[in-house]
């Protein structure tokens, strides 16, 4: 297992990897990093994948980059996993409602709700381009709303905000 410490312009985000694909992302205050850096435990494919990762994500920051590539292993039942490729299919630039994906998925708002607030790669798994179908709805990263408009301020989703 790897990890990278990444600043953003949303917080300072920690990413782990392990074998090869990319496990979690989560968000730390810079009074609390810590970060695990056991060169033993990490495999030269994770500490590769943690550059590409910094790659993608400067490019991303900087509005170069409309989709990621990295490999992904995020934890979760099936409807998660199904909630997480949904997530995944929707372009830079657009947003979905929580109906909207829960029709796709053939299941309701509210567990696709939950599976978004489970997402352990948000940012790269974009979270944050679901909405309620009366405005923003929810964010669990570090943030909350505020996070979530800034995103999609970024990719220009939500063109009333800007």
């Amino acid at each position: 297992m790897a990890t990278l410490a990444y600043t953003s312009p949303v917080g300072v985000l920690v990413i782990t990897a392990h074998e090869g694909a990319l496990t979690r992302l989560d968000w730390q205050e810079r009074s609390h990093l810590q970060v695990n850096r056991d060169a033993e435990e990490a495999s030269n494919e994770d500490t590769r994948l943690l550059a590409e990762t910094r790659h993608q994500l400067d490019a991303y920051f900087a509005g170069t980059l409309r989709r990621f590539d990295l490999p992904m292993n995020p934890k979760g039942n099936d409807l998660h996993q199904a909630v997480f490729q949904a997530m995944l299919d929707i372009p830079m630039g657009e947003t979905r409602t929580y109906g909207e994906v829960a029709k796709k998925i053939g299941n309701h708002a509210q567990p696709v709700g939950q599976a978004c607030g489970a997402n352990p790669i948000p940012v790269i798994i974009p979270c944050h381009r679901i909405l309620s179908a009366t405005g923003l709805g929810g964010y669990s990263g570090n943030g909350g709303l505020e996070t979530k408009i800034a995103l999609l301020r970024l990719e220009g989703g939500y063109p009333f905000l800007l």
